[in-house]
């Protein structure tokens, strides 16, 4: 039974992990980063909700009067 060459595994890791690295590199140097990020402006948005207008009362079951 023949023995399984082993001597061209180190060469073909070695160039397939060179090759992923390649790519790797250029995919991730065609994305767009921008150059000084600054801190956005946050606008405060009001929003007029229904809850907010009158004023309300949450009744806990321990607080109400026993009957």
């Amino acid at each position: 039974m023949p023995q399984l060459d082993t001597s061209t595994w180190l060469v073909m890791i070695l160039s397939m992990i060179l090759t992923l690295f390649i790519l790797f590199q250029l995919k991730v140097s065609k994305h767009y980063y921008p150059e000084s990020p600054g801190p956005k402006s946050i606008k405060s948005i009001s929003k007029h909700t229904p809850w907010e207008n009158k004023w309300t009362k949450i009744y806990s079951p321990l607080s109400l009067p026993l009957q």
